[in-house]
């Protein structure tokens, strides 16, 4: 999959254990979860199929609020999420926006790419993590 600023990888786990697990990683990284969307029990709800897909956003004030300080559109983007997906073969995939991505989409100084490069660290390291690769 090549999407653009989109970070996927496989996941040896379920769509459900891979957001459980990177919600614990988040957690114990001291990062705060402000919402879990079940997309499939929504789509269950009003009568559509979807294949499991769950959403996590998450994130950190201290390293988040100074991006949006610079600008204030990257609210749009803040806090992070990661998506987790079955595609049609029964593989689970866990998905991202890199935040160099994000910085640029909103045109963010070079100055914040070292507060972007700890978020892409960060966000790699727990996305593994969950998702046992």
């Amino acid at each position: 999959m090549d999407i653009k600023g989109l970070t996927t990888l496989p996941s040896v786990h379920s769509a459900k254990v891979t957001i459980d697990r990177l919600e614990a990683e988040v957690k114990a990284k001291g990062m705060m979860v402000f919402a879990r969307i079940d997309h499939a029990a929504g789509a269950k709800t009003a009568g559509m199929p979807l294949r499991p897909t769950e959403l996590l956003v998450f994130g950190n004030a201290q390293a988040g609020t100074p991006l949006m300080q610079a600008n204030q559109t990257m609210g749009i983007e803040l806090p992070l999420k990661a998506l987790a997906w079955e595609d049609e073969n029964q593989k689970v995939w866990l998905s991202y926006n890199e935040p160099s991505w994000l910085a640029d989409r909103h045109a963010l100084s070079p100055q914040f790419a070292e507060v972007t490069q700890r978020m892409s660290a960060a966000l790699a390291a727990v996305s593994k993590a969950a998702a046992g690769t």
